[in-house]
């Protein structure tokens, strides 16, 4: 019995999802056998998405099972978001006096057809190697050697049941392309098992930076095996920043890079961020990068002095219009912001996707982040 509001809310979820799509798609333009075919079709997409998601990401974790839930999860997000806009548009419709049928299949078939279109572009998004998003960021305090300093970021990267070697090949060859001083995976590498996944993993291993490689924890490690892809990433050559930090130097200039756990990493002893101690002993006079999985973090970060904050997490919300809801969660959804007097924030979109293969009007991004030092007025 205590599962059972939990099991009610799986059920209902998307129950609501297919009732809006099923209205408009199929009760109010099909009769006869057609009705009870659409119908049958609804009721076998409706039942298959929990259970995908059940046995996809519960227990048994089958590949196949997520593939079937997590796809069908995204396309009746899309489908259910634009028959909400064919609804309204039926109400005008109607309000203008177009009757029925005419009214009905004429909505209906908009709604259809815009969302297998905008489907199949939301795959191909998610499934493209993401293109690289340059941005420059000054940095108060930072001196003149680290001018024009280059770090790579790829984060939420969720390599999981669907095979993406070749993606992640062709990823590690976009980010050496780059040259950066450092490279940076900002949290979510995987989802599943180290034994499951390490293949996708590994062409990271291949990943160049003349100042070092550094990876932090995010949410969906601690879904899993957080200690065992801690352990795996460091075998390939990148450096775990857990609740530390590192005294990056070139051309007699430094700066401070430090990483933190994900807020996740609580329920796992020795696990969760603790931005003081990831700071313990740094010189306060040099500016302080930090790799914080989640963008909320930035709250600890502003009252450390942090310069930047390089955050992953959100996916840019991944399938419009869910941007809105992410924005329920954390204080940015994509891109660079400032936050307190000092202190900035730059929010990948993510390179990568979870779940649902799509992603609509949110592009992945291979992020290079070009720091400057900040500029002076001209003396008077």
């Amino acid at each position: 019995m205590k599962y059972l509001p939990r099991a009610v809310l799986f059920l209902a979820v998307p129950a609501l999802l297919f009732l809006l799509p099923w209205w408009l798609l199929v009760y109010t333009t099909l009769s006869g056998p057609w009705f009870w075919l659409g119908t049958a079709v609804v009721l076998l997409a409706y039942l298959a998405l929990p259970a995908g998601m059940l046995l996809g990401h519960g227990p048994r974790q089958s590949d196949i099972a997520s593939m079937v839930g997590d796809t069908l999860l995204g396309v009746v997000w899309v489908v259910f978001t634009w028959s909400v806009i064919g609804a309204v548009v039926r109400a005008m419709l109607a309000a203008a006096g177009v009757d029925d049928p005419a009214r009905s299949r004429v909505v209906a078939a908009g709604v259809l057809a815009v969302s297998v279109a905008l489907c199949g572009w939301a795959i191909y998004q998610a499934r493209r190697v993401p293109r690289v998003r340059t941005v420059e960021v000054n940095i108060p305090g930072l001196g003149a050697g680290l001018d024009g300093f280059r770090l790579a970021v790829v984060t939420d990267t969720h390599f999981a049941a669907l095979d993406r070697l070749r993606w992640s090949e062709r990823v590690v060859d976009e980010v050496n392309a780059l040259r950066p001083d450092i490279a940076c995976h900002a949290g979510d590498l995987a989802d599943g098992s180290v034994a499951k996944r390490k293949a996708q993993v590994d062409p990271l291993g291949k990943v160049e930076s003349e100042f070092g490689r550094f990876y932090i924890t995010g949410n969906h490690e601690y879904f899993g095996d957080a200690p065992g892809w801690i352990e795996h990433m460091a075998g390939l050559g990148w450096r775990p920043m857990r609740n530390e930090h590192e005294v990056i130097t070139r051309n007699g200039d430094s700066l401070v890079l430090a990483g933190i756990d994900d807020p996740t990493g609580r329920g796992l002893p020795g696990h969760g961020p603790d931005i003081t101690a990831a700071l313990a002993g740094a010189d306060p006079a040099l500016p302080v990068i930090l790799l914080a999985h989640q963008p909320r973090q930035v709250a600890d970060a502003v009252a450390a002095g942090v310069a930047l904050q390089i955050s992953g997490h959100t996916h840019g919300g991944q399938i419009w219009p869910f941007h809105y809801l992410v924005r329920l969660e954390q204080p940015v959804v994509a891109g660079l912001s400032r936050h307190g007097e000092r202190t900035q924030l730059y929010t990948s979109r993510g390179t990568g996707f979870w779940g649902p293969q799509l992603r609509l009007f949110a592009p992945s991004e291979i992020t290079l982040l070009v720091l400057r030092q900040e500029s002076k007025p001209n003396p008077v």
